[in-house]
């Protein structure tokens, strides 16, 4: 998910039930504890603005793409003013040009640095440095892996930490996926194994937060088994298990969600193909399976943010976007409510 840019009546079913411990609970807690804010991707701040409201979201997320051969920093400033103004925290999410990458990483990483730093003087709450780069759709064939990553983190975090202190880093999320059967391909790795190679070549040292993405839950998130589909016991179908695989790859430091959704087609055409897994999934349950992950990540004690994805999109074509939105085709937005009382 890459671009710029919470009353209902249900039955007891349809309610966020009482969190239950997952396996974090073994972890040591993180000191001082992390406190969870929550906010969302938006794409038209008039439409989302009251929505953010009723949830209690504080931040936004806003996804920029670098284009090294004419982007300066300060067009950031007028990408954040609109939010800035209403008083949200911004999480910039900085992705860049996989062509512009391929020759020279090196070199290429040096001037996402630079870039960075600049970017960092106009006081963004949080940057994220890229986005999905276990996968080809980011980072180029061939030169994917976690500790090329983090050589990229490594410059973009010194830059950043050296222009402005307090501004948030947070690591890229990469795609949670199984595709690539446990290993590495060319065209990309799963997402256990990517940040088990960006630990081991010290990604910790250089971020505040540990970026992780959860879309493709069709189960209430406190479930840790029982999705019907293939590969139905991989980490990435169950909330608790992407949580616990993040939180012990990465136990000193917390976690941010910084893409989180539950897909319902209620009140649009059928989902695609590709995504008819959520064809059963309601507006009902997407509002209270939203409300316990946030409750579920509270009480985990070791995430630091959790961003919607998305709070307004209308966008429902072969990726439906829509579908993600809290804010519903009618203009009502369920999830808000259920946050909201959060």
């Amino acid at each position: 998910m890459r671009w710029l840019w919470i009353i209902i009546v249900c039955l007891a079913a349809c309610q966020p039930a009482t969190p239950t411990p997952t396996a974090t609970a073994t972890l040591p807690p993180l000191a001082p504890l992390t406190t969870l804010e929550i906010g969302g991707q938006v794409f038209r701040l008039d439409l989302a603005m009251p929505h953010l409201r009723t949830a209690g979201m504080r931040w936004v997320r806003v996804q920029y793409r670098y284009d090294r051969a004419h982007d300066s920093p300060d067009v950031i400033a007028n990408v954040m003013e609109p939010f800035k103004t209403q008083g949200l925290k911004v999480l910039l999410v900085v992705v860049g040009q996989i062509e512009q990458m391929r020759a020279s990483p090196t070199e290429y990483n040096a001037a996402l640095a630079t870039f960075l730093q600049g970017v960092a003087l106009h006081n963004p709450d949080a940057i994220q440095v890229w986005n999905e780069p276990n996968i080809d759709r980011e980072w180029p064939a061939g030169q994917i892996s976690g500790a090329a990553y983090t050589a990229m983190l490594r410059a973009a975090s010194a830059a950043i930490r050296a222009a402005n202190p307090q501004v948030m880093v947070i690591s890229a999320a990469p795609a949670p996926t199984g595709f690539f059967n446990g290993g590495c391909t060319e065209n990309g790795c799963d997402d256990n194994v990517f940040i088990q190679q960006m630990a081991q070549a010290g990604a910790a040292d250089l971020v505040d937060c540990v970026g992780i993405h959860y879309n493709e839950g069709i189960l209430p998130p406190n479930a840790t088994s029982g999705d019907p589909r293939g590969n139905s016991s991989h980490y990435s179908r169950y909330f608790p298990a992407m949580l616990d695989l993040y939180a012990r790859t990465f136990p000193v430091k917390p976690l941010c969600f910084t893409e989180l959704g539950y897909l319902s087609g209620e009140g649009f055409t059928p989902l695609p193909s590709a995504f008819s897994w959520a064809a059963e999934t309601s507006v009902a349950e997407q509002a209270a399976w939203l409300a316990q992950a946030v409750q579920l990540a509270h009480a985990s004690q070791r995430v630091r943010l959790l961003m919607i994805w998305n709070i307004d999109s209308t966008s429902y074509g072969d990726d439906p976007q829509a579908g993600y939105a809290i804010r519903r085709p009618d203009g009502s937005c369920p999830a808000c409510i259920a946050l909201g009382q959060g």
